[in-house]
């Protein structure tokens, strides 16, 4: 059948269904306010550099108001009439202005600067949110670990058991991470920061336009100095989601950690009874399915940031749709997934406990305290460190061989072992062969910059906190300029009509 649209008439239907009313609905859920302290940014701006008289400005200033107040833009249904929200604007201005007058606040800028300008508005707002949540998981971690720096953990290399350390010092690891993915967000954040008005299409404009001040008005700290690049170089969006996509990688390998931990043959995390689901058809379960939320969301945030970043890939370096508001709009559900992520686990990771019977059980039986027997015997017998490690490894294979334990092998054993690689006896007492087997002196001697002592933790703990509280002042001011934008043109509004 041939197709009844008419080649000659904008918008074909199908250009109009698929292409123009979903980016119309965009429009109306994220971005139509941004677009609105855009406009009123420029007839603030254009007053000040002479291209609007001070009576015009006020005048479009008002007309703006009304276009807010009388349009319902939530309901608004895309019928094809303008092309986008910034033409049914303008259309409304000329009905209340004039074409003339209203024609004259596009004066030297263009849908393209206006759109990235509007784009790293949106992106700010949910980074600092984002950024928020993630200092609240720091802080909630923090806390755990300085309360758990004693709560014995076994740490695993290879899937295996390796070596007893503490949740604490476990915790701290993390926390480590999560700071540095904040450090990363943070000058990631630098990039939409920079406005784009004023670029106009490419090149700028031959007006006398102050872009600076069209940054200051709109809560920006700067302006992105080359005008091809305000609307071309898109790394304020690769950047961003570059550093988000990391953090949801680096938080899902922490939570899968947890998952391990909750398995019914580990049994070292315990999930409080709030956070356990149990089955339709087996009463017996217990089912801790957070934490598989909380991989999930981590999964989804990682893989929705990759969206963004893919987008851009073999793009041409100049403005284009590609970057625009259907990948924008798709970018936001990185920031949702994310801080879903992140509140939850500022809460579970409060109340999660370890079962440490359970630890010391396996502790015990994977013998991971014997590198600590070889380090001892260096220390206290004045052996090279290959032949202590010969002697606990001898003694390990024994010890597994005959069923049995650090604590409960015999001291003529050991005896036995260390004369046989050595050539005599040892020194060590049986009371300090026990001791050395101890995870508690296992911990209490690394006592190094970084490790699990409670000194050398509390240090690293101490550490994290003064960064956390550094950030959280940066993220203030941050936030802050985000929030004072309908003041400050509002401020710059009153000096306008007080002149």
């Amino acid at each position: 059948m041939a197709s009844t649209t008419d080649p000659d008439r904008f918008p074909a239907p199908a250009y109009k269904a698929e292409v123009l009313a979903p980016l119309f609905e965009g429009v109306k859920q994220h971005h139509w306010r941004h677009q609105m302290r855009i406009n009123r940014a420029s007839a603030l701006m254009l007053a000040e550099v002479g291209v609007l008289t001070r009576r015009e400005a006020i005048a479009i200033l008002a007309a703006l108001d009304s276009v807010e107040r009388e349009v319902d833009v939530p309901a608004l249904v895309y019928t094809g009439e303008h092309e986008d929200f910034f033409f049914l604007v303008e259309a409304e201005l000329k009905k209340r202005l004039g074409a003339d007058l209203a024609g004259k606040l596009h004066t030297g800028r263009s849908r393209n600067d206006i759109d990235h300008t509007v784009f790293k508005m949106a992106l700010k707002e949910r980074l600092a949110a984002l950024l928020g949540d993630l200092l609240g998981a720091v802080a909630a971690l923090i806390e755990v670990a300085e309360a758990q720096r004693a709560t014995l953990v076994v740490a695993y290399t290879h899937g295996q058991p390796a070596q007893p350390t503490t949740f604490g010092h476990y915790l701290a690891a993390i926390v480590e991470v999560l700071l540095r993915d904040v450090e990363r967000l943070r000058q990631a954040a630098r990039y939409p920061d920079l406005s784009s008005m004023g670029a106009a299409a490419i090149t700028t404009s031959g007006f006398p336009l102050d872009r600076a001040m069209m940054a200051r008005l709109l809560g920006f700290s700067g302006v992105q100095e080359n005008s091809y690049g305000a609307i071309a170089a898109c790394d304020y969006i690769s950047s961003v989601y570059g550093a988000t996509r990391l953090l949801f990688v680096h938080l899902g390998r922490f939570v899968q950690d947890l998952n391990s931990w909750t398995g019914f043959e580990v049994g070292h995390l315990v999930v409080p009874d709030a956070y356990v689901q149990i089955s339709s058809i087996m009463p017996q379960k217990r089912n801790p399915v957070v934490v598989e939320h909380l991989r999930l969301l981590s999964s989804l945030a990682a893989g929705r940031a990759d969206t963004m970043i893919q987008a851009l890939h073999n793009t041409p370096f100049t403005d284009m749709n590609d970057s625009e508001g259907e990948v924008q709009a798709a970018g936001y559900a990185a920031f949702e997934a994310g801080g879903r992520a992140l509140r939850l686990l500022t809460d579970f990771i409060r109340l999660v406990s370890i079962d440490e019977a359970r630890v010391r059980a396996h502790i015990e039986a994977s013998c991971v305290t014997m590198t600590e027997l070889a380090d001892s015997l260096v220390r206290s017998e004045g052996l090279s460190f290959r032949q202590a490690h010969e002697v606990a490894s001898d003694l390990a294979r024994r010890m597994i061989a005959a069923g049995e334990t650090p604590s409960k092998v015999g001291f003529p054993t050991f005896r036995a072992v260390f004369a046989a690689v050595v050539g005599r006896e040892p020194a060590v007492t049986e009371a300090d062969f026990r001791r050395f087997l101890t995870p508690e002196h296992f911990i209490a001697v690394r006592d190094r910059f970084g490790g699990p002592a409670p000194a050398a933790l509390a240090a690293s703990l101490a550490r994290c906190r003064d960064e956390l509280d550094e950030a959280r002042r940066w993220l203030d001011g941050y936030a802050g300029r985000i929030a004072a934008v309908d003041a400050t043109l509002a401020a710059a509004r009153h000096a306008l009509t007080q002149d």
